[in-house]
């Protein structure tokens, strides 16, 4: 790996083909090079809720999360190869019902908001839901292991999650709720 990283422009991709990890190149805008570009935006989304003050477990969850992710990309760059287990999903249905145990039940929708660390989860949420419609468009054409999708789906309700989470968290001086959407029906019940 380190000689492959030696020289990181070498002109090969000008042609607007781009090398896959089976040495097989394929066109920059090809399904399977948007799948793996997607799920480098979450992981680097990820990045940026990590340079955050966060709760130190979910710290280290979400750096575990970013080197399975790492696994996902390498998994989508090598056509019929598998990196990412099922374990790492099941790691991220027990995270689910950790974190959502103590939360209370939502009776209305909550918006993307609160604070800056639940804003940036939500916003990880919705690059999540991208990455999984790429990979699912990907399946459509060619092979995927179900591994990858049920992590993006899964990862993608824990960011949910965790936003809710983070809000109350209170790390900034600023949480303690959900921002919840003011509904026709939410005005009328408070009335």
């Amino acid at each position: 790996m380190a000689n492959r990283l030696s020289q990181i422009a070498t002109r090969t991709g000008d042609d607007g083909t781009t090398g896959l990890g089976d040495g097989q190149r394929v066109p920059k805008d090809h399904m399977r090079v948007h799948a793996m570009g997607e799920v480098d935006e979450l992981n680097s989304q990820l990045g940026v809720l990590l340079a955050e003050p966060l709760p130190s477990d979910v710290r280290d969850l979400l750096v575990l999360i970013q080197h399975e992710l790492f696994n996902l990309g390498g998994e989508l760059s090598m056509p019929g190869f598998e990196l990412l287990k099922a374990d790492a999903v099941l790691r991220l249905d027990q995270a689910l019902a950790h974190y959502n145990a103590d939360l209370p039940r939502l009776k209305e929708f909550i918006l993307p908001a609160g604070t800056r660390s639940a804003a940036i989860a939500h916003v990880c949420r919705t690059v999540a839901r991208r990455a999984e419609r790429a990979l699912v468009t990907l399946a459509g054409h060619d092979a995927v292991n179900a591994s990858p999708r049920q992590y993006l789906n899964r990862l993608s309700d824990l960011l949910f999650v965790l936003a809710r989470v983070l809000n109350r968290a209170n790390l900034d001086g600023l949480g303690g709720d959900d921002v919840y959407w003011q509904s026709e029906r939410l005005k009328r019940d408070q009335a």
